[in-house]
């Protein structure tokens, strides 16, 4: 009976211990761990080709950057060189203007129906065209361009006034504006026609100050008011003149009218 007992308490000691060892071992799944790898795989194939393409595509941006890069220092050397020429352009223009502008007081002077001498200042005093008063508006300056010839090419007085009031109309902040309103005073004044004249020259004297044309301005008013026989106005012009412009070819032609009035 106890040997019974001890064989059966044996096996079910085997048995306990070998169900325990049963449900301790690993499984291995052979065909899950295929799937996984094939998988991974593919995942890892799928990377490369974006990878891939995506250095290409940073290749093919670079390349244009590149191209893009040339182009623009291109465009700036271009740019660089036609600046330079405008430049030329334009210095020869502001040159252009010099010689202009002293025929013109050469031409009027030879049209007036006063002494010569004594209508126009000396060519060689306030005529010039500095480079700040030159006007990069083609438009404008062509505007200017065709009043000028009129007088000096083509000697036809009347229509060059026509086109100076036109100009003065078109561009009335324009850098030639004085010089513009001071030919289209002389122009009437040489045609007798004072009071426009001198309307003319009243826009240079009040409106522009700063500019050379100024005591010629002041000049010729004065003169007016002696065409129009109003003494005392023209007296008051000359002193005005000589005393804000002493020094200027204005007021040396100026003195001697002003001391045959005041005598």
């Amino acid at each position: 009976m106890k040997l019974n007992k001890v064989l059966f308490g044996m096996m079910f000691t085997a048995s306990a211990l070998s169900a325990l060892a049963v449900a301790k071992a690993p499984v291995i799944d052979v065909n899950a761990n295929s799937i996984d790898s094939a998988a991974l795989t593919e995942q890892l194939i799928s990377l490369s080709r974006k990878l891939d393409s995506r250095n290409k595509a940073q290749v093919n941006i670079q390349r244009q950057l590149d191209q893009l890069q040339s182009e623009v220092n291109e465009l700036r050397g271009v740019t660089e060189l036609h600046t330079h020429k405008l430049g030329q352009v334009l210095e020869r223009q502001r040159e252009l203007y010099q010689e202009i502008d002293r025929r013109v007081n050469e031409v009027l002077a030879s049209t007036s129906k006063t002494a010569s001498a004594t209508v126009i200042p000396s060519a060689s005093i306030n005529t010039a065209v500095n480079a700040s008063s030159y006007s990069d508006n083609l438009t404008e300056n062509e505007a200017y361009d065709r009043a000028l010839n009129l007088v000096l090419k083509d000697k036809r007085y009347q229509q060059a006034i026509v086109e100076f009031k036109a100009f003065n109309n078109n561009f009335p902040n324009s850098s030639y504006a004085p010089n513009a309103h001071y030919w289209l005073g002389q122009l009437l004044f040489n045609q007798g026609e004072h009071a426009q004249a001198s309307q003319e020259f009243m826009i240079v004297v009040n409106k522009h100050k700063d500019s050379t044309k100024r005591p010629d301005a002041l000049l010729k008013l004065a003169m007016v008011a002696q065409k129009q026989k109003d003494n005392k106005k023209a007296i008051a012009r000359y002193q005005q003149l000589v005393k804000e412009y002493p020094e200027s070819t204005a007021a040396k032609l100026a003195k001697p009218r002003l001391a045959s009035l005041t005598k």
